[in-house]
């Protein structure tokens, strides 16, 4: 299989266009949904300690049946979703998803191509319920990882090439080598093995293409980070503006 997910929506390595939320979602002036209640999570639990996969191949963080439900689809290597990612975790899991009134979804959308490929298996490749940190560390280096790929980029623009054009499990190993991922993982309990293992399970790059097809086809998705609102697009890139329509939803 080749790398034609949803990346072949990508025409270049850094489609940094696409990063940077999506400017056809509604307007943020929503109309203000009466307050919901919020819901006590199980006993001896938390609700920010819940983590689901979900049939949308997406990762869920809270309260399953939360009245409002929040879906980010994102890039690791989108230095927005990177932002969204350092900012909006603390707030949103304190505030809203703690109360069981809201859930967070996280759904992959590779607009990095197959370096966004990389990263997703390797966060797949934890426990469920270590999903979400994984992804927090993620973007807490971020930093390391964009210049890593901008120096590849640079020095090494053959290889690069090279690499986008194999088959998906080559591709993902290839960049995972190339931008220090499996050391990375390595770091945090993930032996070299397993990390390899999951960079080459064909089922997993099969669910990620599935979500990417879905995101295109079926939500009009086109960049990250895009978020929906119980089903509905809205037009938010960061926490700031994601937050009053969270509010407007009833979290409040």
């Amino acid at each position: 299989m080749r790398i034609k997910l949803a990346l072949a929506l990508i025409p270049a390595l850094f489609a940094l266009a696409s990063c940077g939320g999506d400017d056809k979602g509604n307007s943020s002036a929503a109309v203000s949904a009466a307050p919901v209640a919020s819901v006590t999570a199980p006993a001896g639990k938390a609700w920010v300690d819940t983590i689901t996969k979900t049939k949308d191949g997406g990762y869920l963080q809270g309260n399953p049946n939360a009245p409002i439900k929040l879906v980010e689809y994102g890039s690791r290597n989108c230095p927005y979703c990177g932002l969204f990612g350092r900012t909006a975790p603390e707030p949103l899991r304190k505030n809203y998803i703690s109360t069981g009134k809201v859930s967070w979804e996280f759904r992959d959308f590779l607009i990095h191509g197959a370096p966004d490929l990389a990263a997703a298996l390797l966060n797949q490749c934890v426990p469920d319920e270590s999903f979400f940190s994984m992804l927090d560390q993620y973007f807490e280096n971020q930093e390391q990882f964009l210049s890593r790929t901008e120096q590849l980029v640079k020095t090494n623009p053959q290889l690069v090439q090279q690499l986008q054009g194999q088959a998906a499990p080559q591709a993902a190993v290839g960049f995972a080598e190339a931008l220090g991922m499996i050391d990375f993982m390595k770091q945090r309990g993930v032996p070299e093995a397993k990390a390899r293992a999951c960079l080459a399970d064909q089922k997993k790059i099969d669910a990620i293409a599935k979500v990417n097809a879905d995101a295109a086809t079926v939500y009009g998705v086109s960049g990250t980070p895009s978020f929906f609102i119980n089903g509905k697009k809205v037009d938010a890139g960061s926490w700031e503006q994601l937050e009053p329509l969270l509010k407007a939803a009833g979290a409040r």
